[in-house]
């Protein structure tokens, strides 16, 4: 008895189960999506970008200064400062701030205030005495989004830095303040180097009458190295250029082989280098800008003198066009074929452009006047000799249709209505 009791339990346990589960089977599909949304809001939060947190307790810090005296100044000093004390810590003032913290447009920091609510009611509850600033407990500590300044990257490492301090204060830490970047120095225009402590090419070192380390100038625009400002205290010369007499010249390198052009192109020299232009349309190759610099004329161009110009098929040929009724015109390098004038094309031939047809006439209307009362006379003579045959064979009742048409008719055909209503039939109208 106690063990088929047992299984009995053990039964109705596994039955309990399984209708849990049966119950809870429609939100399986369902669990994958679950998973990934709440990983990603935590990515989101993890990998929002430092400025958007920053500007975020910034406006935050800006509403604590809007609201500090809200509704209070003047009157009755104890009771303000009473009312004063309760309203600074309050959750009306929170929410004043917080609903004025981000701009309705910005909707990167309506995002990350969204998801950071929690951390917004803890600081304003119960941090706010022992950590005042707002940007480092929650941008830097509590997120963590940002790093202190001159530390960079996921453990915010400290950012490399000379006697000028980052970077020897002649550039930046990639990734300075946030949890991004590799920390190394990106230097400003003229400097490089680990710390940035050393001149770049196209500049040299100024001379400097004190202790402190000169600045970096820039050379001559045409010197990679040089010992000054001027053309001729370059040392050494920047591609594209000749080192001559303590000078860099230009290399002409569409007087040399060095220029590589595609063909129906031509060389263009410029300071330092050169740049490939198209030939003119005229042109199959060319030397240069322009006609006259054509080596072979293109298509529909022929030399004359020097240049390569149109030629006017119009004119030059017997029969340009010999389609019927075709005019012939002249283009640039070319010409076309179109329909005289007076002329359309149908069907690839030209025909004469006649003017649409007016709307057919009706049946009556090369009829007089006089015709079409004779018409009418006609048609209503029909209609009685009709009703007067059948009233002769004695019956009552087409005798009695016979006198009413003939009344109707009479009245009806006396009156204007009936005058133009047979009129516009007889007429087609």
């Amino acid at each position: 008895m106690e063990h088929n009791y047992g299984q009995k339990l053990l039964f109705v346990a596994v039955c309990s189960k399984l209708k849990v589960v049966q119950a809870m089977s429609w939100l399986w599909p369902l669990l994958p999506a679950l998973v990934l949304f709440s990983v990603l809001s935590v990515v989101r939060v993890q990998t929002a970008p430092c400025q958007t947190c920053r500007k975020l307790t910034d406006s935050f810090i800006k509403g604590l200064e809007k609201t500090s005296n809200k509704n209070f100044g003047g009157g009755n000093t104890a009771w303000e400062e009473e009312k004063l004390a309760k309203y600074a810590r309050s959750e009306t003032r929170l929410l004043e701030i917080v609903e004025a913290a981000c701009e309705k447009s910005d909707f990167d920091c309506n995002k990350l205030l969204e998801q950071i609510e929690d951390q917004v009611e803890t600081w304003w509850f119960h941090r706010q005495q022992e950590a005042p600033d707002l940007f480092e407990w929650l941008c830097i500590e509590e997120l963590p989004l940002c790093c202190p300044p001159g530390r960079f990257g996921p453990d915010c490492k400290e950012c490399l830095s000379g006697p000028g301090g980052v970077c020897g204060g002649l550039g930046r830490c990639e990734g300075e303040g946030t949890r991004l970047g590799d920390g190394e120095c990106v230097c400003d225009p003229g400097y490089f180097g680990q710390l940035c402590q050393s001149c770049a090419d196209g500049y040299y070192r100024e001379k400097s009458s004190n202790h402190s380390t000169p600045a970096c100038a820039a050379c001559y625009h045409s010197c990679k190295k040089c010992s000054g400002p001027e053309n001729y205290k370059c040392l050494e010369c920047k591609p594209g250029w000749l080192f001559h007499d303590n000078k860099c010249v230009d290399t002409d390198e569409c007087g040399t082989e060095l220029a590589r052009c595609p063909s129906n192109t031509y060389c263009h020299n410029t300071d330092g280098s050169y740049e490939c232009r198209g030939c003119d349309q005229a042109c199959v190759g060319c030397m240069g800008s322009g006609p006259a610099r054509c080596k072979k004329c293109a298509r529909g161009y022929k030399l004359r003198g020097a240049k390569c110009l149109d030629v006017d098929e119009c004119s030059e040929r017997a029969i340009a066009c010999p389609g019927l009724n075709e005019a012939c015109f002249n283009d640039e390098g070319s010409f076309r074929c179109e329909c005289a004038d007076g002329f359309i094309r149908r069907d690839s031939i030209c025909v004469e452009n006649q003017p649409l047809s007016g709307p057919e006439k009706g049946l009556f209307d090369d009829m007089t006047d006089d015709e079409v009362l004779v018409l009418q006379q006609m048609f209503f003579g029909v209609v009685i000799c009709a009703l007067a045959t059948l009233a002769a064979k004695g019956d009552m009742v087409f005798t009695a249709i016979f006198i009413g048409g003939v009344a109707a008719m009479a009245g009806y055909w006396l009156s204007e209505k009936g005058d133009r209503m047979l009129d516009g039939f007889l007429k087609g109208r």
